[in-house]
Order: C-alpha cells, then structure tokens, then sequence
C-alpha cells in the first residue's frame, strides 16, 4: 500500500491533477494540511468533489502526532494533501522521511504552487533569486533576515518572491504564559502589511537593498478567478486593497524589455511602466545604493 502525497494547486477542489484524485478516491484515509497555506474554497467542496471525508491536519498533528496519520499506512492507502505543491514546506519531507523510515512506500503528486505560478506577473522564473519569508512583526520581535537575501538578490539582478505570513490555529503568548493553549483567530499578512515592514526594516539597515520606489508587484489569489496582479513602485502597492488573501509580493531586480512590456498592464494607477522601471533602476544603480 501507499502512502500519497498530493499537490491540490492553488485555488479550488478542482485543480487536483487526474493522477492526484485517482490516488485519493483509493485511499482509505484523507488528511488535508492546513496551516502552511489555505485552499480559497472550504473543505466541505473538496468532500464533495472527491467524494471522500477530508480531516483537516493542523501543525500540532503534522509535527507532534505524525504516527497517527501514517498509521496502516504500510496495509492502507492513505492521502495526504498539500495546498499548491508537496515540496513547498520543509514539513512535508520531514513526513515522507518518517515515512520511508517505517517502510511505507511514497509517492509524490506534483501540483502548482505560488514558487511557479509567480510567473503570471510576467517576471521570467529562472531570473528569480531565493524566496523569503515575511512574518507578523511583535512589539519585542521584528526580525529582518530577509533583508540580506533580498539585498544579495538585487546585487545580482534577480527579483525576489516574498511569501507573506499566515497564523492559523495558533496560541496565544500569553495563553503559553497561563500554561493553556488559547488560540488566535487566523490572521494572514497583506501586501500593504508586508510593504509597512520591507520600509521599517530598510530605514532600521539602511544599506539600500530596496527603497519606496523600487518596482514591486503584489499578487493576490493566483490561480482564481479572482486573481489580482499590481505593478508599482513598492510604496505604492501599500495603498492598493487586493481583496481577500492569500497575498504575495515580489520585489523586482532588474527587468528584461518583455518582462516590461507585459507589466505594463499590470501597472497601479495606469502609471506608464517606464517611471517605476525608471525609479527601479535608479534603486539598483544610483538612486538607492544597492550593496556591494
């Protein structure tokens, strides 16, 4: 028997590959990740699509309680479903490990994920650099690891995705402090949130990696009917509402001409793409010193 794990895409019940939804109507038990990203649909439509229940897998049971959901694993076929692709999260290698530890077999399904599907900006995806990660700052923690990620990116031209933090199910601190667990209502950062803290952590270092009119595109909802897609300076995309999440944002190194033709359309406020390609290029080679 086998133990599945299944790339749902990005969006619906619906971008579930063929291969995917085989796998799934085989398994005995369905599990549905739930907290390093979110599907836009509940998990009553992907029940209702597959035909099978769905138990949702929130990080206290994928880290802390793995062994339940890889039990008969090894007699069983067994889904476990990953928003966008498998390999998206370090988590999810850490339970085919565990896995492959027991002599369940594996198998993969790829999907879709926001590491690919970032292209729709029209930002070309082999001149992107490393990702990085922005989360919720705090009164007493506001790290800014990724400052130099971005910085080392722009420093050799490539542009930088930006995955925006999401709390789902999580305690409290000062529920932690009370020693009961108390959770938060889920919160998930915008890209004006992400902008706010990008500027903040910029003044704090100072060594311009990035400035307010570095050219920026924010995305929202990729892969939906609802998908939205703005291009400006980075300042700019902070006043703009993308609606609902999830949201992402990328930071531009240096464009190629088509990548500038196709953000064209994207552009906030109608603004012609040559001012913020214009303000980008100064923030890369003048305007804002980019480190050496």
């Amino acid at each position: 028997m086998v133990f599945y794990i299944i790339g749902l895409g990005l969006s619906d019940e619906r971008d579930i590959t063929v291969k995917g939804l085989e796998a799934v109507k085989r398994s005995e038990r369905v599990y549905l990740e739930a907290y390093t990203s979110l599907l836009l649909v509940p998990k009553e439509n992907l029940e209702g699509f597959y035909g099978k229940e769905v138990i949702v897998a929130d990080r206290e049971m994928v880290e802390m309680e793995a062994d339940k959901i890889l039990e008969g694993a090894a007699e069983r076929d067994v889904s476990f479903l990953v928003v966008g692709d498998p390999f998206g999260a370090t988590t999810h290698t850490d339970l085919e490990l565990r896995a492959r530890s027991q002599g369940i077999p594996v198998r993969v399904v790829h999907n879709a994920s926001i590491m690919n599907a970032v292209g729709a900006t029209g930002l070309q995806l082999y001149r992107f650099g490393e990702a990085v990660s922005i989360v919720f700052f705090t009164d007493t923690w506001r790290p800014d690891s990724f400052y130099d990620r971005i910085a080392a990116n722009r420093r050799a031209g490539l542009h930088t995705l930006c995955l925006l933090d999401i709390k789902v199910k999580e305690p409290s601190l000062e529920s932690l402090a009370r020693g009961r667990k108390v959770y938060e209502p889920p919160r998930f950062m915008s890209v004006a949130t992400a902008v706010q803290q990008l500027l903040e952590v910029e003044e704090r270092r100072g060594k311009g990696a990035y400035g307010p009119e570095t050219l920026a595109v924010g995305v929202a909802r990729v892969g939906s009917e609802s998908q939205r897609i703005v291009a400006g300076p980075l300042a700019a995309l902070a006043d703009v509402d993308f609606g609902p999440p999830l949201h992402s944002l990328v930071i531009a190194g240096e464009t190629h001409p088509i990548e500038q033709e196709y953000l064209k359309q994207f552009m906030v406020d109608k603004v012609g793409l040559a001012a913020a390609g214009a303000a980008a290029d100064a923030a890369g080679s003048g305007g804002v010193a980019v480190p050496q």
